[in-house]
């Protein structure tokens, strides 16, 4: 490992850490020296950190939190880049917890690390004329979305009360938005600072007017840097809720029994609200099946209440989170459970594509999201969270859970090249509308209050203001006001009453 010390944009010392020596540098750029000494040092980790941080590196820490070739990772309890950037992006990269390591592109300069090799696929990209917390957000904002790994990792430092030592102004925000968002975000950003914060930085906007969005063509391959010791006998549960696709579901099942790795067991929660019936899948007894079939039979609806109970008799090591309408070939658990291993990750959701649908993505990436039919999770989390039942027959659920195992430390990789078929089957037969208990209000709740539960819940400040003024541009067109102001009216109090039920449900419901 190498060190880079700095101060006040200049290099104050590079630090072999290995052989305890000063290494000769007469570059004074942070971002230019390190490019430097990655032309000499590629299978080198390079670190950086303010002088004032030099005392209180964790060096085994960060050894330890560096396990892959494409990470990058940085450290600070503030931000360079403000909250403001929660006006134009909506992803869970943004409301980041400082206690676990936590997969984010806002990187500080007070502290952090990147492999030699993978810091040279931006030179030449990144201009070395920004300051060097620019420069480092950028490389990151460009990077997550390609393969490379970034976090927010507290192992970086012995002691983590750490202030960011400076903040971007707002010509650099908007630069920062002019060069990696489309154009449109610039002027929502403006908007919103307008609205929600009485600012008007007209002279910044227009700085960056012709500014243009940089797209670069990167790709990232996982290389981990330490292999990790095979453990033997690894094994996986399957749960399966399911409502009125009996035919589906016995093809799961066949599949499942053609397996290279057998589930340990395949947890099956079959539902059905009609309190008078009965179990509808007879091949579950008049079959024999290579694994064990725990299958509960119950007269409530509801994907969280179900995938709930299945997980509270998950007794593997990891757990699929299945659908009962894909389709897969023989050798998907072994794969999962090789990847897991082979690179130590916690939570993967995997590609699941209709018939007709492409994939886009080349490598491994960090996900925004999270699959309810398509992931796979290490039950060692599964005592600490559950599929949030104010969620239930409303929307965000699958993000919800994405976001809880985020908090406790956990990244969500998705693996474009483990597939499952999507198969979408019709709606199953016994499915009812659900009403909700505002179906019937004279002013119908804007967003749904599910939506707005889960915003308030999981995303910033920033992010809910700024969806909550895309909200209002973009309902305009399809509304039945066309009154401008009347419609402005009627929007706040649509937007009030769907926050006064999204209160509703978090008092009511708990996790």
């Amino acid at each position: 490992m190498i060190l880079l010390v700095h101060h006040n944009e200049k290099v104050l010392e590079l630090v072999d850490l290995e052989l305890n020596q000063v290494i000769k540098n007469t570059i004074q750029n942070p971002l230019e020296a390190l490019y430097n000494i990655a032309n000499t040092n590629t299978s080198r980790i390079l670190i950086w950190c303010h002088k004032s941080q030099k005392s209180n590196l964790n060096i085994e820490g960060i050894k330890q939190a560096f396990q892959l070739k494409n990470m990058m990772m940085s450290y600070c309890t503030s931000q360079y880049i403000p909250e403001q950037i929660g006006y134009v992006e909506e992803s869970p990269f943004l409301k980041v917890n400082k206690k676990v390591k936590y997969p984010t592109w806002l990187m500080s300069s007070n502290v952090g690390a990147i492999h030699a090799s993978q810091l040279l696929k931006f030179k030449g990209l990144i201009s070395i004329r920004n300051t060097f917390d620019f420069s480092l957000n950028s490389i990151a904002k460009i990077g997550m979305p390609k393969g490379l790994f970034c976090y927010s990792e507290p192992r970086l430092l012995n002691n983590i009360n750490v202030s960011q030592e400076r903040r971007a102004t707002n010509f650099e925000l908007f630069k920062f938005v002019k060069h990696h968002y489309k154009w449109v975000w610039s002027y929502l950003l403006l908007i919103n600072m307008m609205i929600n914060e009485r600012k008007f930085p007209f002279t910044s906007f227009l700085r960056t007017l012709f500014i243009r969005k940089k797209t670069p063509s990167l790709e990232f391959d996982l290389i981990p840097l330490q292999k990790n010791k095979k453990e033997q006998d690894l094994t996986i549960d399957v749960i399966i809720p399911t409502l009125g696709r009996k035919n589906y579901l016995y093809n799961v099942l066949l599949d499942l029994s053609n397996q290279t790795i057998l589930p340990k067991q395949v947890i099956i929660v079959e539902q059905n609200d009609d309190k008078s019936s009965k179990s509808e899948l007879d091949f579950i007894e008049n079959k024999t099946w290579p694994f064990k079939i725990t299958h509960n039979f119950i007269h409530q609806t509801g994907a969280c209440n179900a995938r709930n109970l299945a997980l509270q008799k998950v007794t593997a090591n990891y757990v699929y989170l299945a659908d009962d309408d894909n389709e897969f070939g023989c050798h998907l658990l072994e794969n999962i459970i090789n990847k897991m291993q082979c690179y130590n990750f916690d939570v993967i959701t995997m590609s699941y594509l209709q018939k007709k649908e492409k994939e886009m993505h080349k490598s491994p990436l960090q996900w925004s999201t999270f699959g309810g039919g398509s992931s796979v999770v290490s039950s060692k989390y599964l005592k600490k969270i559950a599929f949030n039942m104010a969620l239930e027959f409303g929307y965000g659920e699958d993000s919800d859970f994405g976001m809880q195992l985020r908090n406790l430390g956990a990244d969500v990789i998705y693996t474009p090249d483990i597939n499952i078929l999507h198969l979408k089957a019709p709606i199953g037969g016994f499915r009812t509308k659900f009403l909700h208990p505002w179906d019937a209000d004279t002013i119908q709740p804007k967003p749904s209050p599910t939506v707005m539960y889960y915003r308030i819940k999981n995303t910033t400040k920033e992010q809910l203001l700024g969806y909550r003024t895309n909200l209002f541009l973009q309902f305009y067109k399809s509304q039945d006001i066309k009154n401008p102001f009347k419609y402005f009216r009627n929007y706040k109090k649509q937007w009030k009453s769907s926050e006064v039920w999204a209160n509703t449900l978090k008092n009511n419901i708990k996790v």
